[in-house]
């Protein structure tokens, strides 16, 4: 296949998921602008199975309660975060009460959206799978029904510097992808 990365949209290619934030806080209408992105993911038979619980700094206790269900080696980093987010999936189908084979793919897809409108306002995007989502359903209330998916943590990139050394290695380590041809098969699946 003939590469043609140069291409693809800036704002997919700038978007990186840094481990050194800045503090500072995000502005209301951005936050808000991240989640009206959100809201216009295709999905499934329109479902729109996803939800969002979000904490800012300033919420305090909130916060603290999305910080505490985050992995140590999560909260290291994630503690200087101005905004935490908790991407939740109904699996159940509003339309049949059976379950949702597609909710996951379509919250990602309404993340997706996020990442690229926060690339576009300054924000970077962080998504962690390291964190306790049964404490997230308890000290967030998140009903049965409903899977916790991934925390996100959102805010101006910080100085890698104030990083632990370890980190600072992993933050400034050269982005690499899988060739194309490595993820891509035309007609059947082919092993390299």
């Amino acid at each position: 296949m003939k590469d043609n990365t140069g291409k693809i949209n800036d704002l997919i290619k700038k978007r990186f998921s840094p481990l050194a934030f800045d503090k500072r806080a995000i502005e209301e209408y951005k936050i808000m602008r991240l989640f009206e992105a959100a809201r216009w993911a295709p999905s499934s038979r329109n479902e729109q199975p996803w939800r969002f619980i979000f904490a800012t700094r300033d919420d305090g206790p909130a916060f603290e309660n999305m910080i505490s269900t985050l992995a140590e080696g999560n909260r290291i980093w994630a503690q200087n975060v101005p905004l935490l987010i908790l991407s939740i999936a109904s699996f159940y189908s509003s339309f049949s009460g059976k379950p949702n084979y597609y909710a996951m793919h379509d919250t990602g897809m309404a993340v997706g959206n996020l990442l690229v409108q926060a690339t576009e306002m300054g924000l970077y995007v962080h998504q962690m799978g390291g964190y306790d989502k049964k404490m997230a359903r308890q000290k967030l209330g998140i009903p049965e029904q409903y899977e916790p998916v991934a925390m996100i943590a959102v805010g101006y990139r910080g100085n890698p510097d104030d990083l632990p050394d370890d980190l600072q290695k992993r933050e400034q380590a050269r982005r690499t992808r899988l060739p194309v041809e490595e993820i891509v098969f035309r007609r059947v699946w082919k092993t390299t």
